[in-house]
């Protein structure tokens, strides 16, 4: 069978050293910095070349993808819908094994599973070791509507069956890895490798911002973020103002229930922000930073707000778990609008405890710091083989 990689197993394989990423990421196609994008700046650092295939983008704007290709990261959007990804995958996948070896090749999966399906295939076919990533389970632990219902129903059967088809798996919590065993995949395929890559020299050296708002929110605006309760909640508390920071489906439904509960004049949504440094200022402009999601991975969001020195009040969902030690570093909440309301009263009515929470949420950045989590990230790929 050919083989679309080198080396051997326990050692790493020969140069040169390329990377075959299968993602879901479309904002840097369409020229928005996102997560992503600053994740390439530091991975691309560790590899002679990137080729990732994605969808294609909504708006296609060349301005970032260009740029990236300096740096060794070319992308390779579908030029049809979504329904045509798998077969694009696999398709575009063998053009480019063609063209030179692969060390290893990432997949973001996640319902509906069209990267998995093309991916694992394509790894097959061209012998190429493989790292299933699974960042979150779609409503788990509890789902916001019925579509996040039915792709927990799915989940529980197709990730078992890819985790055991992939080479590794990787997930970015150890909640993720737990249900996956619960749910028969193979527990010595999984290893937890944290995605929150936290830049110090952004979120520390930037000067304190005036506080303009009691509250921050920052998310992408669909369902199971929780931002309705969070409107509630600031409904119960006279005079607080919230800023939302982040876009999505569900903005202009959320903009009207802040209208309709008489609050539009507190509540400021501020969209999309185009750099990360624009996000943190933001951050740092609130007293307190809210996370109210029913299911996470992370978020990076909060773990970023933390790593400010905003105290923190957030649902017990994603990596939370693992790094918040209720009424030390941060608050726990139920996410419904009462226990919301009393957790910001707690701490607006204490300035002091809440400064003391924030000073010491900073050290996540011990634990998240960027360069060293992607270094460690890329040598776990290069071994895959």
């Amino acid at each position: 069978m050919a083989r679309c990689a080198g080396g051997a197993h326990g050692s790493l394989p020969t140069s040169p050293m390329n990377l075959l990423m299968i993602s879901g990421d479309r904002a840097t196609a369409e020229g928005r910095k996102g997560a992503f994008w600053y994740t390439l700046q530091s991975l691309a650092k560790h590899w002679d070349r990137i080729d990732i295939i994605c969808p294609k983008p909504p708006h296609k704007n060349d301005s970032l993808t260009s740029q990236m290709e300096k740096h060794g990261v070319f992308f390779h959007p579908n030029i049809r819908g979504l329904r045509t990804q798998s077969r694009w995958i696999r398709s575009k996948g063998a053009q480019l094994c063609a063209q030179r070896p692969y060390a290893a090749m990432t997949i973001h999966e996640y319902p509906p599973f069209y990267n998995g399906r093309g991916a694992l295939r394509l790894a097959k076919e061209k012998n190429i070791p493989t790292l299933l990533e699974i960042h979150h389970i779609v409503g788990d632990p509890a789902p916001a509507n019925l579509s996040e219902r039915i792709g927990h129903m799915l989940s529980r059967r197709v990730l078992p069956k890819e985790v055991a088809q992939a080479t590794a798996t990787r997930t970015v919590n150890g909640s993720v890895r737990e249900t996956l065993v619960e749910w028969g995949a193979p527990q010595k395929k999984i290893a937890v490798l944290p995605s929150f890559y936290l830049d110090r020299s952004v979120l520390v050296s930037s000067a304190p911002n005036e506080k303009k708002y009691d509250l921050a929110f920052c998310a992408r605006l669909v369902a199971n973020k929780g931002l309705g309760n969070v409107l509630s909640a600031v409904t119960m508390l006279p005079g607080i103002t919230l800023l939302v920071i982040g876009d999505g489906p569900e903005r202009a439904s959320l903009e009207k229930r802040a209208q309709s509960l008489g609050i539009a004049d507190r509540v400021t949504f501020a969209g999309w922000l185009p750099t990360h440094e624009d996000v943190v200022a933001a951050l740092k402009s609130a007293k307190i930073f809210l996370m109210n999601s029913l299911s996470e991975g992370g978020p990076r969001s909060a773990l970023e707000a933390m790593a400010c020195g905003l105290p923190v009040i957030v649902t017990p969902v994603g990596i939370m778990p693992d790094v918040l030690n209720d009424g030390q570093n941060g608050l726990f909440t139920t996410g419904e609008p009462e226990d919301l309301r009393t957790q910001i009263e707690f701490l607006l009515e204490d300035p002091d405890r809440a400064y003391d929470m924030g000073k010491s949420a900073m050290f996540v950045l011990d634990s998240f710091e960027r360069e060293t989590l992607i270094a460690a990230y890329s040598d776990f790929l290069k071994h895959l083989s």
